[in-house]
C-alpha cells in the first residue's frame, strides 16, 4: 500500500498547524447544515479538528463523527464542547457507526482524499448504508480545472524561507488516473522532511455517478455554502444528495 492511501496519514502530518490562522471562516457552512440537520443527529466524515462539527452541536444539534487520525480528534477535544462529540476512529469508506441519520456531510475536499481506486463508490455505499429515509448527504469539494494543474506543475512554490528553515512545495498530476501528488520538502540544518499529500480528484459529474450508484440523487448544486448558483465558472461546489424517503 502506498503511504498516501493511508486514511490517517493527513491528520498526522497536519494536526499540529490545521487550526493555524486563515483557516475559513465556518458560519456559513454551519448554518447550511443547520438547516438541513432538522433535529440530528448529523454525522460528519473526517470531523477532523471539529472545526465545523463543534460550533454545529453548539447550535443544539446532535453530532458525530468518523476520523481516521487520533491526532486530529484529539484537536477536537481539546475544544469547548469537542469532548462531548462521539468520534469513531476508521476509515470513513466503510467504519460502521450506529443508528439513523437525517445529515451525513463531508466536507474541505475530504472525498478526494480516498486514493485507492473504489474507495469513494464505496464511501457513497456507507452513508447510504447509515442515511435515514429521506436523509441528505452534503459534500463539499473543488472543480478541476486542468489549466491550473498545467501551472502548478512548472512552479515550485516557497513556503518559507529563515535563517534555519526552506520549506518548497511541487506538484506532479495523472490526468488519466485523475489523481495528484503534492510534496511538501522541509529543509533544516542539513536535514529534509518529505511531507506528501495525494488526491484522486473528480469532476461533479463523476460524483453524480457515484451517488446514484449508491442510490442517492442529486437534489441541489449551489457555488458555495451561501447557496450561490452553481455555474460553469464556479471553482467549487456544495453538492446536495438524498436518499428516497
Amino acid at each position: 500500500m502506498s503511504i498516501l492511501d493511508d486514511p490517517g496519514l493527513f491528520g498526522r502530518q497536519w494536526a499540529a498547524h490545521y487550526d493555524s490562522p486563515g483557516n475559513p471562516d465556518p458560519a456559513d457552512a454551519v448554518a447550511f447544515l443547520a438547516g438541513l440537520a432538522g433535529r440530528g443527529p448529523a454525522l460528519e466524515l473526517a470531523i477532523g479538528s471539529g472545526r465545523v462539527a463543534v460550533p454545529l452541536a453548539a447550535t443544539g444539534i446532535a453530532v458525530e463523527g468518523i476520523e481516521a487520525s487520533p491526532e486530529m480528534v484529539a484537536l477536537m477535544r481539546g475544544k469547548g464542547g469537542g469532548e462531548d462529540i462521539p468520534v469513531v476512529i476508521g476509515d470513513m469508506a466503510d467504519v460502521a457507526v450506529d443508528g439513523e441519520f437525517p445529515l451525513v456531510f463531508l466536507v474541505f475536499n475530504t472525498l478526494f482524499n480516498l486514493t485507492v481506486p473504489g474507495r469513494q463508490e464505496d464511501c457513497f455505499g456507507n452513508v447510504a448504508r447509515v442515511l435515514a429515509p429521506g436523509g441528505r448527504f452534503v459534500i463539499e469539494a473543488f472543480v478541476p480545472d486542468e489549466r491550473k494543474f498545467d501551472q502548478d506543475e512548472c512552479e515550485v512554490q516557497v513556503w518559507e524561507v529563515t535563517e534555519d528553515v526552506v520549506k518548497v512545495r511541487m506538484h506532479r498530476y495523472d490526468r488519466t488516473a485523475q489523481t495528484f501528488l503534492r510534496q511538501t520538502l522541509k529543509f533544516t540544518d542539513g536535514n529534509v522532511r518529505l511531507e506528501p499529500f495525494g488526491m484522486r480528484y473528480q469532476w461533479p459529474e463523476q460524483i453524480d455517478a457515484m451517488a446514484e450508484a449508491a442510490g442517492l440523487r442529486l437534489e441541489a448544486r449551489y457555488a458555495d455554502w451561501k447557496r450561490t448558483p452553481f455555474g460553469p465558472d464556479s471553482t467549487d461546489h456544495i453538492s446536495v444528495y438524498r436518499k428516497q424517503a
